[in-house]
């Protein structure tokens, strides 16, 4: 890891932090609620929501404790690439997001939990998916300090989108079966291509 390795991936997630906490600020300072743009299930008004919603978050107590597992599971995805990390995370968010519009309760949905869920699950499948050293590493990592966040997933718990939470984690595996497709079939290009 050279220093602009490091250097880029830092200013990537300093301006991810700015972007939540400014949000967080214009929702606490302004009488205009962000809120009103989190996924509305089924309705055409929160569609927008798919979008907008893993950036909003309802208090700031919501916003740091997502803050930290956001920022950590992120670094870690964008070890392999930046453009890796970006790619997965806007596949999750619009996945997550779109089962949640399609299948959560009626409610107003809103958090990073959802894509939080997504990059923990996607970096254990990458262990199973791409067989490399590193990737396992991170697996092992993620399950010893993250593991407790399967929790996360069982029903019923106030004031949590649990339905975010299981998109979240659907569209993780999703991407990296995908990922994986995309792989395989572009290494059987090259050796037809010899």
């Amino acid at each position: 890891m050279d220093k602009v390795w490091f250097k880029k991936r830092l200013t990537f997630l300093g301006g991810l932090t700015i972007i939540l906490v400014l949000l967080q600020l214009i929702n606490s300072l302004f009488t205009i609620s962000l809120l009103q743009w989190g996924i509305i299930p089924r309705t055409g008004e929160g569609l927008i929501g798919i979008f907008i919603a893993p950036f909003i978050h309802g208090s700031w107590s919501h916003l740091f404790s997502n803050l930290l597992p956001l920022l950590i599971l992120s670094f870690l995805s964008m070890t392999q690439s930046l453009r890796e990390y970006v790619l997965s995370s806007i596949f999750i968010i619009i996945v997550s997001g779109l089962l949640v519009w399609i299948f959560g309760r009626s409610a107003i949905h809103v958090g990073a939990s959802g894509w939080i869920f997504g990059l923990w699950s996607l970096l254990i499948a990458h262990a199973f998916t791409r067989h490399k050293i590193i990737d396992i590493i991170i697996a092992l990592f993620v399950l010893f300090y993250y593991g407790s966040m399967a929790y996360g997933l069982i029903p019923g718990q106030l004031g949590v989108s649990t339905e975010s939470h299981i998109a979240g984690v659907v569209a993780g595996l999703l991407y990296a079966w995908c990922a994986r497709k995309l792989i395989r079939r572009k290494s059987q290009v090259v050796e037809v291509a010899k």
